[in-house]
């Protein structure tokens, strides 16, 4: 072994040590309230890819849409074809509230869309809650956020994971969540006159 090779071998054989150790440490397992925000792109495509995630381990996932509206997106017609069993998938939005122009129906979509997540999220048999484009009702108000703060701290069982994307998550969800990532935009073909293209953005 040469000696930068020798180098190398060492310096991971104490990183590794270092990890060992530190895990040890790490053995509860809980629920995670997980808030994907930020202006860049991947926010409903990394929930989605947890959806997946947890449909390959077993555990059972429902998705409850806010804003977007009837979109056939691909993960939507995916997952009703082939995992209709192990995803149970709800639309209540309308569309973008630039395309509605209406607030009240907004507000009532939202609200409906609560509802039904309230329900996946205490039904047992659902592991895993996708709230997709939630922090956008809750950005215009159209969710009470101390209403939706307090129902996942007080009574979202604990084990069972739930998962809040879109931007400008509002600064109390960051707080109280357990895992938050901001998706930072750096570029966007969108810029370019490039309208969102299928397999990619939808």
């Amino acid at each position: 072994m040469d000696e930068r090779a020798a180098r190398h071998n060492a310096k991971m054989k104490a990183i590794k040590s270092a990890r060992d150790e530190m895990m040890k440490a790490k053995t509860e397992e809980k629920g995670l309230i997980i808030v994907h925000t930020g202006a860049g792109k991947g926010k409903s495509s990394s929930g989605f890819g947890m959806v997946m995630r947890c449909i390959a381990h077993g555990m059972p996932c429902a998705v409850v849409q806010f804003i977007k509206g009837n979109w056939e997106t691909g993960e939507k017609m995916l997952l009703q074809a082939h995992f209709p069993e192990a995803c149970r998938f709800f639309v209540s939005g309308e569309g973008f509230t630039w395309e509605t122009q209406d607030r009240a129906r907004d507000v009532a979509a939202a609200a409906n869309g609560w509802r039904i997540a309230r329900e996946q999220i205490l039904d047992p048999a659902i592991r895993f809650v996708l709230l997709d484009e939630i922090n956008i009702a809750l950005r215009y108000d159209y969710l009470d956020l101390q209403e939706v703060l307090d129902f996942l701290l007080t009574r979202k069982p604990p084990m069972t994971h739930v998962c809040l994307t879109g931007r400008n998550a509002r600064p109390e969800l960051i707080a109280a969540a357990d895992l938050v990532t901001e998706m930072t935009l750096v570029k966007h073909p969108f810029r370019n006159g490039v309208k969102a293209q299928m397999g990619v953005e939808f």
